[in-house]
């Protein structure tokens, strides 16, 4: 037998479902044998430690034009090796098409900033903020044929949004080339109706942001949207869920057999509207959309996972650095609709969420690797190499110290933002060792010299079972109910 170029022993690996005290031996990139006494030239010690899959961060913005003109803090490197650093091992950033352009230029051009920078293995989401018949029928074929098989929609952000029909003609061509469609879903016309209110009547510092989104104008946007998902069996997924009453719209759908996916982010499991009513400015720091909102929404989201109704939690690694080329570009004193919208947590994610959930009785260590890692992987298409512990997938792991404490820190920052938004926090579990296909990127805690830039893979996939269509027509969609008509 060909011999193992890594051993991690005397750890206990860790899967969604399974818990076991084995070695674990990794020979090119790849996990090639679990079992007692196995041996290799290198040995990683890991008594007393948990060997869980790394993480698989599925929404994140890495070096993105957005459409104020201010492109994200952080760099391909900056992000991935903060990546890195936190235990997440694969990340699902986007490669984002504005008004005008073409997105097979944008994808080209975004591939090569992350073939340059990558520590990490990656896959893109497709940004289409201009559905023209070009998009759709000459350049989107090609690009999910070549493995980006999740398209990103915005029904918010004037400069990004797309109207109904648009909304529609994408979720149709999604359903015959086999992608997910996933959403970005807000009602616009409520958040800029309220928002001219509160700046005419002189309400503008960041506390008001959270009053800009009305918590209505998410959950009226996710019926909106489930009705046309719906109509034309087409799977969507439902990004940064926020209230309590936008999880009951995705339940309730679920519950009747709509497939509708849901994730939730760190920003409204451990903040809240509070949070933005800092002295002076300082509330930028936590402006995101949709904002935090309240403890009770955070409870609803955390009992939202633990039934289902929510699969995965994201960061929504938005990177702004707190000065005059991000969140203070529009001045030192600027309105929260001047402020940049978007948090940094490629980093703070999976502690968080660790401690949360398995110190905090949020559901244990199974569901922290389920929800952070494994279905992320199979809602998009990467199961098969990603975010478990089998023979034959990619040596993508974490070592965690179950108990080391941690209180976050600005000094800690190794993103571009140059703080956290979750300073203060006390976190009980680290991880303290990462690798990707079998690299050792962090060791006690820092980067090693392998955490080197255009190391990290592009993974082509396909969407999956996550996008297959249900097979239930809507009536207008079945010939049998349509004098013969198939308008499919």
């Amino acid at each position: 037998m060909q011999p193992l170029d890594l051993v991690i022993r005397g750890g206990t690996l860790v899967t969604a479902t399974d818990t076991m005290d084995a070695d674990l031996g990794i020979r090119d990139g790849r996990i090639a044998a679990l079992g007692d006494g196995l041996e290799a030239e290198r040995v990683i010690d890991a008594a007393g430690r948990l060997v869980l899959p790394g993480g698989v961060d599925t929404h994140c913005h890495i070096e993105q034009l957005s459409a104020n003109g201010l492109t994200n803090a952080d760099t391909w490197e900056s992000a991935t090796r903060s990546a890195a650093l936190g235990g997440t091992t694969t990340v699902i950033p986007f490669a984002c098409q504005h008004r005008g352009m073409r997105i097979s230029e944008v994808a080209r051009e975004y591939h090569a900033l992350a073939a340059k920078g990558a520590v990490i293995d990656y896959a893109l989401h497709l940004i289409l903020a201009d559905p023209t018949p070009e998009t759709l029928e000459q350049d989107l074929p090609p690009l999910v044929e070549a493995g980006h098989a999740s398209i990103k929609i915005f029904m918010t952000y004037p400069a990004m949004q797309l109207d109904d029909a648009q909304v529609l003609d994408v979720l149709a061509k999604a359903r015959e080339l086999g992608a997910l469609v996933c959403a970005h879903a807000e009602n616009n016309a409520l958040i800029a109706w309220i928002s001219q209110r509160l700046i005419a009547r002189g309400y503008r510092t960041p506390r008001y942001h959270a009053v800009s989104h009305p918590r209505c104008s998410e959950a009226e946007a996710f019926q909106r949207l489930i009705a046309m998902a719906e109509f034309l069996d087409q799977p969507v997924m439902i990004f940064h869920v926020s209230t309590a009453e936008g999880a009951a719209v995705i339940r309730e759908a679920r519950g009747r057999g709509v497939k509708v996916w849901g994730e939730t982010c760190p920003q409204y499991l451990f903040l809240t509207a509070d949070d933005l009513d800092r002295p002076g400015s300082e509330g930028a720091k936590f402006c995101c959309s949709p904002p935090p909102r309240t403890t009770a929404d955070q409870e609803a989201l955390w009992r939202a996972l633990a039934l289902g109704d929510l699969q995965t939690v994201s960061s929504d690694h938005a990177p702004f650095a707190y000065d005059e080329t991000g969140k203070l570009a529009a001045g030192q004193d600027p309105s929260f609709k001047e402020i940049p919208n978007g948090l940094p947590g490629l980093h703070w994610r999976l502690p968080l969420l660790f401690d949360a959930m398995v110190h905090g009785g949020r559901g244990g260590l199974g569901s922290f690797i389920w929800t952070t890692a494994t279905e992320a992987a199979w809602l998009y298409g990467l199961h098969d190499r990603k975010g478990s512990i089998a023979i034959g997938q990619d040596a993508d792991l974490a070592i965690w110290d179950p108990e080391r404490t941690v209180t976050l820190s600005d000094a800690m920052v190794e993103d571009r933002t140059g703080y956290t938004p979750y300073a203060g926090r006390t976190v009980r579990g680290w991880p303290v060792t990462v690798l990707s296909r079998g690299h050792v990127l962090v060791e006690d805690g820092a980067l090693t010299e392998a955490a080197a830039p255009g190391m990290g893979q592009f993974l082509a996939r396909k969407a999956g079972p996550a996008a297959e269509p249900t097979g239930r027509l809507s009536p207008e969609f079945d010939p049998a109910r349509n004098f013969g008509a198939d308008l499919r």
